[in-house]
């Protein structure tokens, strides 16, 4: 899917019931452009048409567009203002304590076809290429790596660390590989395991020259979750064999430039927010804000010398009346969607509770143009963290703020009044980072409680109570070490005073020199996987026969008793 057609298929109005204020708009200006328009064509017959026409401020002009009044720009303004409070939203707001960025695997494909120089320098070379390219463009968003010929093997797990990556996609030839072949399909079911243990979906990205017809039908009844893109490394003029019978993917041809690793991190990027749009438990970005610059602009006009209404008195007289009507109308209308979009706007907000001692502002002149919130939210996207967790009245997005900041300890006593999960489930990740780890299990508990598919929250609580138990366990242990040292000591001094001296006796070993014990060392990443590979690679057939003889030897037969 497009990144348009995502766009239009997410975006929403939070509050659409202010909408109903646009109608009003329109009728309005309409008549007031036409009364206008009237009042324009009675000339007074003391005066000549064409003298009237020239003394008169704003006159039209058959053989030019209309002109641009005051009241076109009122109208304008008042729809822009509308359409703000409406909420115009068509992405979520990410989660604080997830990435940004899909989590993607990386598949390679490393056989002897990937060693043909048809794309210079090689196949293979080329991958390794476009793999650093990515790498640059992924901004330390999580990446795994996994090869495949006959066999598939996870290289490295998903990590954020970039210089983990790229020592072992450098070692990854067609000779590590234990297994000849093209098994694409075994590649991608470990790729999706890999996945799998993610909280947001993902992408898989295979660098191959095709597919073997009987690997298609397992590409396409894969996840759908998780988007799936293939970099074919071929010339321009050759075939791809399999790839485009794949379904729901994204083929790109190898290109000279860095133009198919862009095409592939927007499709990734793409399927990521499509994916984040489906999911409920995070919140819609409201951004109506954006208008507020062009109704800014408009609001200038105004202070432009005669940009005033229509001054006729008769005019003048109908419009102030009817306008005052008008308003009042357009009131009630904003007060019944006020009270419609209430709920919403509530449900919107991370908590309905307000501090009661609002920090104070961190800029003088900032706090004029924006209230704590909004001051708050723009040091947070400058990601100054601290002065933004002074700026925030709210205590919700202060407490965040404080946690973004490292301030671990703040966020957690400005959490805890708080009973909402999203402020409970931050307040334990405080906690944890402050070594609180059992306040941190029983907030993570609290949170299961009330929402038992809060993101995050089961494996946090799992990954406390096992730091937990190291640390307890840990201290268990120091306390014995303390213990048998103490022993030992008493025992050694025993000892000495009974030993007798001995002349030492001549090593029979030459020492070895620590850099020559270091150049010994095998540091290569292809030796390390190959004889890894092969290992799994024998596992595997060793687990595969297993399977194969355990229903021979187990399966019951008729008649026997259980």
């Amino acid at each position: 899917m497009s990144e348009l057609s995502v766009w239009i298929s997410a975006f929403h109005f939070l509050r659409p019931a202010w909408l109903l204020v646009l109608p009003m708009v329109l009728l309005i200006w309409w008549w007031l452009r036409v009364s206008s328009e009237k009042k324009r064509s009675s000339l007074p017959g003391a005066v000549a048409p064409h003298l009237a026409r020239a003394l008169s401020v704003g006159e039209q002009h058959t053989r030019r567009w209309p002109r641009f009044r005051p009241v076109d720009g009122l109208a304008a303004l008042l729809a822009l203002l509308a359409l703000a409070t409406a909420g115009p939203t068509w992405t979520r707001l990410p989660d604080p304590l997830m990435a940004r960025t899909a989590p993607l695997v990386v598949v390679m494909q490393v056989n002897p076809s990937m060693d043909e120089k048809d794309v210079p320098p090689s196949r293979l070379e080329r991958a390794r290429q476009k793999v650093y390219d990515l790498l640059e463009r992924r901004d330390d968003a999580p990446t795994a790596l996994v090869a495949y010929a006959g066999s598939a093997h996870r290289v490295v797990p998903l990590t954020t660390d970039e210089n983990l990556l790229r020592p072992y996609v450098e070692g990854l030839q067609s000779e590590v590989m234990p297994v000849d072949g093209n098994n694409a399909a075994a590649a991608l079911k470990l790729a999706e395991e890999i996945l799998q243990k993610q909280e947001t979906p993902g992408g898989i990205l295979f660098l191959t020259d095709g597919l073997d017809t009987g690997d298609i039908a397992a590409f396409n009844q894969r996840d759908r979750d998780n988007g799936l893109g293939f970099l074919v490394l071929l010339p321009g003029n050759a075939d791809i064999p399999g790839v485009p019978q794949v379904r729901d993917a994204r083929v790109t041809r190898v290109t000279p430039d860095s133009d198919d690793v862009d095409n592939l991190v927007r499709y990734f990027d793409s399927s990521f927010q499509q994916a984040l749009a489906k999911d409920n438990n995070r919140q819609w970005d409201d951004r109506g804000w954006w208008l507020a610059w062009p109704a800014a602009l408009l609001m200038l006009l105004w202070f432009r010398r005669g940009w005033v209404l229509p001054a006729q008195p008769g005019l003048r007289q109908q419009a102030v009346t009817h306008t005052g009507k008008a308003l009042v109308l357009i009131l009630g209308v904003l007060g019944f969607a006020n009270s419609l979009s209430a709920p919403d706007a509530l449900a919107q907000s991370p908590t309905s509770s307000v501090a009661s001692n609002p920090a104070p502002p961190e800029s003088a002149f900032l706090s004029r143009l924006f209230t704590p919130d909004q001051l708050g939210q723009w040091l947070m996207v400058r990601k100054e963290y601290a002065r933004a967790a002074n700026a925030f009245s709210e205590p919700y997005r202060r407490g965040y703020a404080q946690y973004q900041a490292g301030h671990y300890e703040d966020a957690a006593n400005t959490l805890a009044t708080l009973d909402s999960p999203e402020a409970i489930f931050t307040r334990a990740m405080a906690q944890v980072k402050s070594g609180q780890y059992q306040d941190a299990i029983a907030g993570f508990e609290q949170v299961l409680q009330m929402d038992a598919d809060f993101p995050g929250a089961g494996k946090n609580l799992q990954l406390a109570r096992e730091i937990f138990t190291y640390m307890q366990k840990s201290r268990g242990d120091e306390e014995e070490k303390d213990e048998q040292t103490q022993s030992d000591e008493e025992s050694y001094d025993k000892q000495q005073q009974k030993q007798v001296e001995a002349p030492d006796k001549p090593s029979s070993q030459t020492e070895v020199n620590p850099e020559q014990w270091m150049s010994t060392l095998d540091t290569s990443t292809s030796e390390f996987m190959k004889q890894r590979f092969a290992l799994e690679a024998a596992g595997g057939e060793k687990q595969g026969q297993a399977r194969e003889q355990a229903p021979q030897q187990q399966a019951p037969q008729r008649g026997d008793t259980p």
